[in-house]
């Protein structure tokens, strides 16, 4: 009994890996974004594992206008979800995120970000594994590498998480938009197994957490 319950466990795992790891179409992106008034708007660059959960995390949050799911951190063009997730380029599943700084500030975003993965696995998130989901913030300024390098010195020094902060601080270059069918997955798949195990619980964290942040239905 015992051994049948390690083995389904190993099968439910491998299932969930499979999820958010290579598998489904390999086309480029054709997505466009939305009409906004971008000269209002301030960009914060995020990569925390799985980008479907990371996502959806900031979607549901007042003054986030739009979040995007792609690629960053890599030296080669045009990556593709099958290559990324296989690990064969150096890109990590990044969420691209315009928000309002009038309405939300980027010291709020990095809480979110922080509250929506666990910064200290290093070079994965849950059964995702490779360097691909590894926590990564791409400043775009000095401003935000000095609140990021602030934020990580004060959760590191309150003892908040049990381990070291791995994420990585590096310099915008590139952002590279996923396939369409990876824009709201979340929204357009709420059945998908790994949806429900492994995004569900991070994106409702987050919503319990900044419960006063959340958009109205």
């Amino acid at each position: 009994m015992i051994l049948f319950k390690h083995i389904l466990l190993l099968l439910v795992s491998l299932t969930l890996v499979s999820a958010c790891n290579g598998q489904g179409k390999n086309n480029q992106s054709t997505y466009q974004k939305p009409k906004l008034n971008y000269s209002q708007l301030d960009t914060a660059t995020f990569a925390g594992g799985c980008f479907w959960c990371v996502e959806a995390s900031f979607e549901q949050i007042k003054g986030v206008k739009e979040a995007v799911s792609g690629y960053a951190g890599g030296k080669e063009s045009s990556p593709t979800y099958k290559q990324v997730s296989q690990g064969l380029t150096g890109h990590a599943e990044t969420v691209e995120i315009y928000y309002d700084p009038q309405v939300i500030n980027y010291g709020t975003l990095l809480d979110i970000f922080f509250t929506a993965h666990d910064p200290t696995q290093l070079n994965r998130q849950g059964p995702d594994v490779g360097k691909q989901y590894r926590s990564v913030i791409f400043y775009h300024d000095e401003n935000q590498q000095k609140l990021a390098q602030d934020k990580i010195r004060k959760l590191n020094d309150s003892g908040r998480f049990p381990k070291k902060i791995v994420t990585q601080l590096v310099p915008y270059s590139k952002f590279w938009v996923a396939e369409d069918y990876h824009q709201d997955y979340e929204k357009h798949h709420p059945d998908n197994p790994y949806i429900i195990s492994v995004s569900k619980p991070k994106i409702e964290k987050v919503a319990q957490k900044f419960s006063h942040l959340l958009k109205e239905e």
